[in-house]
């Protein structure tokens, strides 16, 4: 690794409200969203939100096994020209042929060669050159193609959850959170609506920072992917999907999401798997001119992502 100058912890920024979370929720609505149009096409035809998402080039490689699809998901706040970094940073995995989902988060202040940019904060890469380029540095630093993706704004979340559970979605909540979010969390088995569902997720104002919210969105992910999946989910396809298409960009195929629909709303699928960008004991905390970084062993994270997806 480059050498850097070291420091304990990252500092912590103040937290811009709900864009992480977002991506979460892409991962269910994409698995769902197929059996929609194929059942509901009229219906979402009514429901279609405006999408005043920026559209992006993107020269997606396909994976090396053909039963494989990745699919980038990152999460932002910003629309138009200005569309800053990206918050959230996610791979989702499927095996075709064996039913396989997985979703690889990586954290955003990981420390990696941007290609014609050098060294930067991972979530640099979408500011500089949008999600192509962000593709470009996963396939750089890690060795992995991604074939689709998409970039979702934060706005429709609590819409969405509300949608999809009316009466809440039950969370184990880890322990009490009010700092620097919006809502008053108790630790406990509770059912929380979309907008405290969004707070707790994006809670990070602790010693654990990004690695307690990257745990948390799994746990959420988890969640919303039962709930997804319950009886009652299929007569609400079309308000979800009309209102997740007001908040998202995607080069996803109908085709595919036919697909894998199946598969989820069926029960065909096998349970979710989850990675985490570094792994442990292959990070340092620094603080260099570009802030408070994650300074990675680059080949062992690379090893460890490319094991997790084809395990």
């Amino acid at each position: 690794m480059a050498t850097r100058q070291n420091r304990n912890q990252p500092t912590k920024k103040k937290l811009r409200k709900g864009r992480t979370i977002f991506t979460i929720i892409i991962v269910i609505i994409l698995a769902i969203a197929g059996l929609g149009f194929y059942q509901y096409k009229s219906s979402l035809n009514a429901a279609e939100a405006d999408n005043s998402m920026k559209e992006f080039e993107f020269n997606g490689q396909k994976a090396e096994d053909v039963n494989d699809l990745n699919v980038l998901l990152i999460g932002s706040d910003s629309r138009g020209k200005d569309q800053g970094r990206s918050d959230s940073l996610l791979i989702a995995h499927y095996d075709t042929k064996s039913k396989s989902p997985k979703l690889v988060s990586i954290m955003r202040d990981t420390y990696v060669d941007i290609p014609g940019y050098g060294l930067n904060k991972i979530n640099a890469a979408y500011s500089f050159g949008g999600p192509e380029l962000v593709r470009q540095t996963i396939k750089e630093n890690f060795g992995v193609n991604i074939e689709y993706y998409v970039v979702a704004n934060f706005e429709g979340f609590p819409k969405i959850v509300d949608t999809l559970a009316p009466n809440g979605i039950e969370i184990d909540a880890e322990k009490d959170m009010s700092k620097n979010i919006e809502a008053n969390i108790k630790a406990g088995k509770q059912k929380m609506d979309g907008e405290t569902l969004l707070q707790y997720a994006r809670f990070r104002h602790d010693a654990e920072s990004d690695f307690g919210r990257v745990r948390r969105q799994q746990q959420v992910l988890n969640a919303l992917k039962d709930q997804a999946q319950s009886i009652g989910t299929i007569t609400k396809l079309p308000s979800l999907i009309g209102t997740m298409q007001g908040y998202t960009n995607t080069n996803v195929t109908t085709g595919m999401m036919i697909s894998i629909g199946k598969d989820f709303v069926l029960g065909n699928a096998k349970d979710m798997a989850d990675f985490r960008l570094p792994v442990d004991g292959t990070y340092k905390n620094v603080r260099n001119s570009h802030g408070s970084v994650l300074d990675i062993d680059v080949a062992a994270n690379a090893k460890a992502l490319q094991d997790f997806l084809k395990d």
